[in-house]
């Protein structure tokens, strides 16, 4: 785990405040010390690829508060009803993403979703970004993350997408491996059918898990 002394006086002011903000958040669910553990492993996830040191603590802060709700429900304290879905690829930068950003627009409240890699890249896809701009959802903001055990423990649906043997296997979850072209180095004309068929089981998808599409 980094230590603190490794770090900038202003990154270790930013994770403090993002310990904080985390301990108020998981207040009576969690402990300190296991928020802590868990902000600062997650800022070590992130570490040795980002190419924006100061992003680190939000990008770590981020990861965390996904990590501690996945254990809230994999420990039973989330028992809102809600399906969770978990869109895995290699790097995490442009199907997975897509999936991620048609999912939580259609959904809306009435599921949850979740993205990871097992090779997480260092950006999200330029032109997956502009392809689903087009679409009106922005997942410019979004970081491409591995996934962690507690993650693929909550989900209710893991939806694999090119990461064969790497995707993580647990028993009593539902798979499901969509075989879809990778972006990667495509051009956003090239996208739009990617993003089009993404939407497409999207959809199907929600039908299955009895969620109302919104749009």
């Amino acid at each position: 785990m980094t230590e603190t002394h490794d770090l900038s006086i202003d990154q270790r002011l930013a994770l403090r405040t993002a310990a904080s903000r985390l301990r108020e958040q998981f207040n009576g669910v969690f402990g300190a010390e296991t928020i802590e553990l868990f902000l600062h492993s997650s800022y070590d996830q992130f570490a040795s690829r980002s190419t924006i040191p100061n992003f680190l603590p939000l990008l770590a802060e981020r990861f965390a508060r996904q990590r501690l709700q996945a254990l809230a429900k994999v420990e039973g304290h989330i028992q809102d009803g809600k399906p969770i879905v978990l869109f895995l690829c290699v790097h995490n930068a442009g199907r997975s993403q897509m999936a991620l950003g048609l999912f939580q627009h259609l959904a809306g409240d009435g599921a949850v979703a979740w993205s990871g890699g097992s090779e997480p890249g260092y950006e999200i896809n330029p032109s997956a970004i502009a392809a689903m701009t087009e679409r009106g959802i922005d997942i410019s903001k979004e970081f491409p993350k591995p996934w962690t055990q507690e993650i693929v423990q909550a989900a209710d649906v893991v939806i694999t997408m090119g990461c064969g043997d790497a995707c993580p296997v647990f028993p009593g979850k539902r798979y499901l491996d969509w075989q879809l072209d990778d972006p990667a180095g495509k051009s956003v004309e090239d996208v739009r059918p990617v993003r089009d068929e993404i939407e497409r089981r999207v959809r199907t998808l929600l039908e299955e898990l009895n969620v109302p599409a919104l749009h």
